[in-house]
């Protein structure tokens, strides 16, 4: 379960208030598959950074009682001078798994072979992906944060994405930030809408996709 109190996000900038989240309170439960909608710039990517908790609120709590990884193939928490091998193995003793076996599935996956040993500042985009595609899938998570769907590597290489990561959702759910609601259909069973500093929960996804459509007319 993951459980916002009272929350609210307010961004500061050049003199400038921007209020995200105002006094919002909702709770995701497990079990359920979720998709974060609203506007452009209505923040779907920030209430997706405070679920993973790369970002604190302004005031208020988040509670979370189950293992949430960080958002699906995301890289930015790499160190840039440190190589692949040496992130890898910190990343796995952060989150108290072994780092032998994290670094051997990891190496497997992704493909890097030497490159493992050089500094991820040298990594281009597609590397960087693949290192960050295939952490999230050596640590099992209860839930998944996915901020829009992203292709890694040639065909071949997102099939292998696609199989393993349908391993791991047999056993987890899914909080997704996807344009597409098609993405959102069919990956997801309930919605919540951002909505001028509000989020409102729909129990069906097409209730909720009904008032995006709505929004964006």
């Amino acid at each position: 379960m993951i459980r916002f109190d009272n929350v609210t996000k307010i961004y500061r900038t050049d003199g400038h208030r921007r209020t995200i989240l105002e006094r919002v309170s909702f709770t995701l439960k497990p079990g359920i598959s979720y998709g974060i909608l609203g506007i452009n710039g209505a923040g779907k990517s920030t209430t997706m950074r405070l679920i993973g908790g790369t970002e604190e609120p302004t005031s208020g709590r988040i509670n979370r009682g189950l293992r949430v990884s960080w958002p699906l193939g995301f890289g930015g928490g790499f160190h840039p001078q440190m190589t692949g091998r040496d992130n890898v193995i910190f990343v796995a003793r952060i989150y108290g798994e072994d780092p032998k076996r994290v670094l051997d599935f990891v190496e497997d996956f992704s493909e890097l072979g030497s490159y493992l040993d050089v500094p991820i500042r040298t990594y281009s985009s597609g590397m960087g992906a693949r290192l960050a595609f295939g952490m999230s899938m050596a640590i099992p998570f209860d839930c998944y944060l996915i901020d829009e769907v992203t292709s890694v590597g040639d065909a071949r290489f997102q099939k292998r994405c696609e199989a393993v990561f349908s391993e791991r959702r047999k056993n987890a759910d899914v909080i997704m930030v996807s344009h597409s609601m098609d993405v959102i259909r069919s990956w997801c069973t309930q919605g919540l809408v951002l909505l001028n500093g509000r989020a409102i929960i729909y129990e069906d996804v097409n209730d909720a996709i009904e008032l995006y459509h709505r929004l964006n007319a």
